[in-house]
Formats: C-alpha cells, structure tokens, sequence
C-alpha cells in the first residue's frame, strides 16, 4: 500500500508546483486594466432639505397606514382592495419573485456542482486509426472487433474556485436588483394607495357640489317660474323669463358634467383597483375630512428612508458598484476543478467491474492575456452604467425634495385662501340674510330672497374647490414624504 501511495503522492506534487508556477508565470502577462474611469459623487445632504419659508401649523412624517387619520371606512376597504387585488401590485410581486429567482440562479453558478452521467456509445473500430488493433478480434489484448458497445457510468463534478471575488460580487449584484425590487413594490402600493384616496374623494368632492348645484337648481326653477307667470301677465318682457330659462339650463348642464365625472372617477377606480363591472362597492356621500397635513421640520437623510423609489435607487446603485468589482476580478486568472468517479468499459459485461474505474480530476486555470479590449470594454461600461445610475438617484433626491417643497408650498397657501374664502361667504351670507329678514318683514318678495342664495352658493363651491384642492396637495404631500414607508437609514455610498 505504501509503495504504491508515495508515487502518487510525489505526483501531486509535482501538479500543484505545476500550477503554482504557471500562476507566477502568467500573472505578469494578464490583460491590464486601462478603462477603470472616475466615479461620480453622491449628492450633498446640504441639498436635501427645505426652504426656511416653507412649513405648516403640524410637524412629522406619514404614518404607516396614513389613510387612517381620515376615518372613512369606505375608504380603508377600497385602499385594501387595491393593494391586493390591483394588477400593477401583482406585476410587482411577480418581478420581486423573478429578481429572488435570478439570485438563486446566480449563487447557484458559485457552488458545487455533481451531475450523474450515463452514456452509451454502439461503435465501429477503424481499421485505419489510432485503435486498429481493436477493429480485429484478437481476444488477448481484449479485442472483438470491429463493433463494441461502450458503456459509461458515474458521477462528475465541478467546482468553480472563486479566488478574486468575481462570483461573490456578482451574487451580490442580483441581491441588490431583488432589494430594488421590494423598494419598488412599497412604491408601487404607495402610488396606488395615494391615487385612490384622489380618486375616491374626487368623487366625494363631486357629490357635495352636485347638492350645491341642485340648491342653486332650487332657485333657478322658481325664478323662471316667476318670470314666466309675469311675462304671461304682461308685467315684464319675455327677456327677463328667457334669461332665467338659460341660466336654469346652464345649471342643468353643471349637474350632468358632475354627474358624468363621477362615472368616469369610478371607473378609473374600478380599473385601478382591479375589479370587474360590479366588483367596486357603493360609494355612499360623506363629508371631506378637514385638512391634517404635517411637515418634518428637516428632511436630510430620513427623506432618502422614507421614500421607496429613493431607496430603489440606491439599491441599483449599489448593485452597480457590485458589478464594476466583477468586471475587475474578470481581469484575473480564475480557477476551476473538475471531477469524475465512474466506470467505462468497452464491453457492457465489464462496465461495473473493478478494472473498469475511471477516477479524474482535472483542475484548470484560465488567464486572460491578448482579449482585444473586451474586458476593459466591459469595465468601461459598468462603470458608466454607474455613474448613470449616480447621477439619476441625484436627480431623484432633487426632485424629491422639489415635489416636498412644491406641495408644502401649495397647502400653505391654500389653507390662506380658504381662511379668506370663509370669511367672504360670511360676508355674503349677511347680504343673504338681511335680504331673507326683509322678506319675512314683507319688505321684498321671495324671489328676491331665494336669489338673494345664489351668490353665498357660488362663494360655497369655491370654498369647496378649495378644501378639495387641499385634500389632494395633503395626500400629494403623504407620497411625496414617502407614505409609511420606513427603511434603515442609508449610509454612504461609496463608489469602487
């Protein structure tokens, strides 16, 4: 036993020096990289805040189910249903699980790898080749030719050494797109709960102002009424009687408009929740909610944890600099072994005997030396693939802070406007009202009273214009501020 084992001990030495030295040999010799480039620079947290003008009467950041504070019941179910039902969400899970996917896949490629193989090959010796002696049957040497059936049977494996970090860093490339791939579903959910709540008090928003065009409607029909009856009388001209009828109509018109916007408000609501034609629940009339916006005092590096499509970003970015990492291990020599234990014969009758062991392993190495430019190419552009992604997620970061600033600003002024709006109606509802006592005195008619309502209802749907407008800019402002969501705030990053 010992006789036998110290040559092939010595031989396995002689193998490792063998690769050893050719290691020392070829280092010197591999491609060169030239096309490394300059990275681009994240941007400055100085640029991530607001305004000293901007801010509102509450301060703090969305909480996690932000649709709460409304209190609406309707509402909640319909955000709900959209989140679990919508087809964008579903998209985006399919896209998570397919980015998990593309990570097992790639991890797979840096791990062991044994397969079981079994051929066989029915074939004819040549008379005129390497083999003739075999194509004859000359039974002392263990030929029957010319025609032998060769049969293999065994396990082979392989094993790719990662030395430099190629494959670790591609591993950590595809954990980075499935981690911006989550991000991107918390912004998906955020997009679709945001564009309901719009939706679904645009369509509250459209019922008051229904009630306030049926109250002006009121008016309308008993002025033309009036009219009518002293036109017939002769009392005044038809002028006057057709005046009122058009005025009527254009108020007729108002409600069919606001009746056709809340269809259309549904339907794109029903495609954006997912349902079918009768899948979407009655939307009863409710009172808009009064305005409950809040503004962090500074926004810095908790904006960045807060908005989902930041933070998918980054991800990507980091995923870049993953790839940059293995295009540079690309330039070094990389490793392999490969390994079979099986059993070969020519004849199936010796194929599971002990002669016929077959034992390989083959380790191999691969440098790269004369390649024509591809590997700096292709470190070329990883890197400004990189610098791409940089310079988008600074542009984010700036219009994220854009669109904060921009609504905080919106709400501002219209909780201005509304506070002037409320007491212009008080102003014109004393005008109401000291008309509506002379009526009740007999000092004026009723006409004259109930027209007297027009002008307060017209100031009430600016008012209501108004509150809507400041619904929309608050939950405009909710996305903007990233919604509930919350990640670990970012560190730095750090280009290589």
């Amino acid at each position: 036993m010992s006789a036998r084992s110290g040559p092939r001990v010595g031989s396995w030495r002689r193998c490792a020096l063998c690769i050893a030295w050719s290691l020392c040999l070829g280092l010197p010799g591999c491609a060169l990289i030239h096309k490394n480039g300059t990275p681009y620079a994240e941007i400055s947290p100085g640029q991530i805040n607001l305004a000293d003008d901007i801010h509102l009467a509450r301060e703090g950041w969305p909480a996690a189910r932000w649709w709460d504070r409304y209190g609406d019941a309707q509402l909640d179910a319909l955000i709900e249903q959209a989140l679990a039902d919508a087809p964008t969400m579903l998209i985006a899970r399919t896209r998570v699980a397919q980015a998990k996917s593309d990570v097992e896949l790639v991890r797979a490629g840096s791990s062991l790898q044994v397969v079981a193989q079994a051929s066989l090959n029915r074939e004819h010796v040549s008379a005129n080749g390497f083999l003739r002696a075999y194509s004859m049957n000359i039974p002392a040497i263990g030929a029957t030719g010319p025609w032998y059936t060769e049969g293999t049977v065994g396990l082979g494996a392989s094993l790719n050494v990662d030395i430099w970090g190629k494959q670790r860093a591609q591993v950590a490339a595809a954990l980075g797109v499935s981690n911006a791939q989550l991000a991107e579903t918390s912004a998906v959910e955020l997009e679709i709960s945001t564009d309901v709540a719009q939706l679904y008090y645009g369509i509250q928003t459209t019922y008051q102002l229904i009630d306030l065009l049926n109250e002006s409607h009121e008016v309308a029909v008993f002025s033309v009424e009036t009219h009518n009856a002293r036109a017939v009388r002769g009392l005044e001209p038809q002028t006057q009687f057709e005046e009122a009828r058009a005025q009527q109509l254009a108020i007729e018109r108002q409600i069919v408009s606001a009746q056709d916007q809340i269809r259309q408000f549904r339907e794109s609501l029903r495609a954006l929740v997912g349902a079918g034609p009768n899948g979407l629940p009655p939307i009863e009339p409710v009172a808009l909610p009064r305005p409950q916006a809040a503004l962090p005092a500074t926004l810095s590096y908790e904006l960045l944890a807060r908005r989902p499509d930041l933070q998918a970003m980054r991800w990507y970015v980091e995923a870049s600099f993953d790839r940059i990492d293995a295009a540079k291990a690309a330039f070094y020599p990389s490793f392999d072994i490969k390994a079979f234990f099986g059993f070969n014969a020519l004849h199936l009758a010796d194929l599971f005997t002990h002669a016929s062991r077959q034992i390989e392993l083959i380790p191999g190495l691969s440098l790269p030396i004369f390649d024509g430019g591809q590997l700096n190419a292709n470190l070329s552009g990883a890197r400004e693939g990189s610098n791409l992604l940089i310079e988008q997620y600074n542009q984010a970061v700036l219009n994220a802070v854009r669109d904060v600033a921009q609504t905080g600003s919106s709400l501002q002024a219209l909780d201005a406007e509304t506070g002037l709006q409320q007491q212009r109606i008080e102003s014109v509802a004393f005008a109401r009202d000291s008309v509506e006592a002379h009526y009740q005195r007999g000092l004026t008619s009723r006409l004259a009273a109930l027209q007297a309502r027009q002008p307060v209802i017209a100031e009430q749907m600016t008012l209501l214009t108004l509150n809507a407008q400041m619904l929309g800019q608050e939950i405009a402002l909710t996305k903007a501020l990233g919604g509930g969501y919350r990640a670990d705030p970012p560190v730095e990053l750090k280009p290589r």
